[in-house]
């Protein structure tokens, strides 16, 4: 399946892609949609994303990770941006090219200013990986004084 024809299928499921003009926009698109349990995102992987082995780039999960987490973090927190603070991620499996690759971030807590967040990274029943960070929740500034 090509890409356009995984994107239509895609839209007929029920995801919303996220688009991205930067670095995310260069290997996405990913997707995502609420559930009954949570927000769902997934990424469908292509031949773009394969490393040496012809299996999918780790950085490239690493991407999808942090991008998710750091979505979750803007939506359940209402924060107006956020930055990533740390990310750790455990590659459990290999994912196949052609695999998709599904996320349900979960929050963990939340502070003030910081944001800790953790979800398991899956291609159907099968875990591919772990991903835990934590995230600044950064707040509009005051205007300086003249």
């Amino acid at each position: 399946m090509d890409q356009a024809q995984t994107s239509a299928a895609m839209l007929a499921d029920g995801w919303n892609i996220i688009t991205d003009e930067g670095f995310v926009g260069l290997i996405g698109p990913f997707w995502q949609k609420s559930t009954e349990t949570g927000l769902l995102f997934c990424f469908p992987t292509d031949h773009r994303h394969h490393n040496l082995r012809g299996v999918l780039q780790g950085g490239a999960l690493m991407t999808f990770a942090d991008r998710v987490l750091g979505m979750t973090t803007r939506m359940l927190t209402q924060a107006a941006r956020t930055a990533t603070m740390q990310l750790d991620v455990q590659f459990i499996d290999a994912v196949e090219i052609g695999e998709v690759v599904q996320a349900r971030p979960e929050l963990l807590r939340a502070t003030r200013n910081t944001a800790f967040l953790r979800s398991t990274l899956t291609v159907g029943d099968r875990v591919v990986g772990n991903a835990q960070g934590q995230w600044k929740l950064l707040h509009p500034r005051a205007p300086k004084p003249i």
